[in-house]
């Protein structure tokens, strides 16, 4: 059974004609399948990369080298990045991000349940850090149900700023 949340995301999506893409450190894929997992998705969702390697973040989702040796994979920089460059690579109007730390063991001074959420949509991109508590599989859980909760405020506040005057 679909996730409600990633349900209405795509409803959203589909209803305004847009589409969205992923980019997946730390879940490993799990946000694209939990929207894909959506019957009728395949309107809205133009497909996904999972670059759990640094050195591929670069290379498939965009992320400038710059960025990465600034702020490292685990960075509020980072997460933006991901979002835009998999939304322009994908020809998505709006991209969600997930990169972070799931743990066990801390990642480059990050530790274990520290994760960087990013979406970009047609104003731009923005991210936000959580810290999430649990072990593996709590901490991508939650990572998956809060990225869609951040893209579904994204569409809403979009949908909001278009109804202003």
């Amino acid at each position: 059974m679909p996730d409600p949340l990633a349900a209405r995301v795509v409803s959203v999506l589909v209803g305004r004609g847009q589409s969205v893409a992923t980019a997946e450190s730390l879940t490993g894929g799990l946000i694209g399948a939990a929207l894909t997992s959506v019957p009728g998705s395949s309107a809205a969702y133009r497909g996904g990369v999972v670059a759990y390697a640094t050195d591929l973040k670069h290379t498939l989702a965009g992320v400038p080298s710059g960025v990465l040796a600034a702020f490292g994979p685990v960075s509020e920089q980072t997460a933006v990045a991901l979002a835009t460059g998999v939304r322009d690579a994908a020809g998505a109007d709006w991209a969600v991000s997930a990169t972070g730390v799931a743990g066990p063991d801390p990642q480059d001074g990050h530790e274990p349940g520290e994760v960087w959420l990013g979406v970009a949509g047609p104003s731009g991109g923005r991210a936000r850090r959580y810290r999430f508590d649990g072990g593996r599989d709590e901490v991508r859980a939650a990572a998956v149900a809060a990225a869609l909760s951040l893209l579904a405020g994204a569409l809403d506040l979009e949908a909001g700023s278009r109804e202003q005057p």
